[in-house]
């Protein structure tokens, strides 16, 4: 006597497929998920104790990038500027502005801003801002247009993959140390005219690739297979 109809090996079978599907999908989304802002909070713009404008000091007044982080260059981190820099200019101009008394009551109590940190890397990612500085990775490069940004916000997504797309190519985004700083720097295009050449070395380059190779070259960057490694990051 037949216990089961004859339809069960067909609904088992499509029982199997709607399992395998939904637990692809299920993994799909949450691929999806991880990249969307609400992970990585890319292009979030974050609650500030003052609404500083980079667009405005920056592009405004032309400040450079080093007047306020100043450690940017020789340690592992750009560092948050002391009220005492805002001071050299906020004693003399908008000594009055509502919104800079927090700014002008910390200088006068000595109680530090508490500033929310915009790039933010986990505790497990080891990180070297002089390293990138002085291979030539220019600011924009992870930063954005931080220079034409009201309020700041972080570009990238900054996770593992945004960072090996670099560490795997290097080539691709190098640029003279020179124009590290340079928000408005444009990489050589292949173009018979010789239009936006890069010199470096003496030589012009129209060709962001050769001109990365010979940048990787003079400033002794790692081997691929060396920083892709995982103890580059992860020490």
């Amino acid at each position: 006597m037949q216990i089961f109809p004859r339809s069960s090996n067909a609904i088992a079978r499509a029982s199997l497929v709607l399992v395998v599907l939904a637990v692809g999908g299920a993994f799909w989304a949450l691929m999806l998920l991880e990249r969307t802002p609400y992970i990585t909070y890319a292009g979030v713009r974050k609650s500030q104790p003052v609404p500083f404008s980079h667009q405005h000091h920056v592009t405004g007044l032309g400040i450079d990038c080093r007047y306020c982080h100043t450690s940017v260059e020789e340690s592992s981190f750009a560092g948050i500027p002391p009220t005492k820099t805002c001071i050299n200019c906020h004693a003399q101009i908008w000594t009055n502005a509502a919104y800079l008394e927090p700014v002008r009551e910390s200088f006068r109590t000595g109680r530090s801003l508490e500033w929310t940190r915009v790039n933010q890397l986990p505790n497990y990612v080891y990180f070297n801002h002089s390293i990138h500085i002085n291979k030539g990775v220019g600011c924009n490069t992870c930063h954005g247009p931080v220079d034409q940004m009201p309020y700041t916000y972080q570009f990238a997504s900054l996770q593992m993959e945004f960072c090996l797309d670099c560490h795997r190519a290097p080539e691709k985004y190098l640029r003279p140390r020179e124009q590290v700083f340079n928000m408005r720097y444009e990489p050589p295009v292949n173009d018979p005219m010789g239009k936006n050449e890069v010199e470096f070395g003496g030589k012009k380059y129209n060709d962001q690739i050769a001109l990365g190779n010979a940048l990787k070259e003079a400033y002794k960057v790692r081997s691929v297979s060396g920083i892709t490694s995982c103890n580059t990051c992860h020490r």
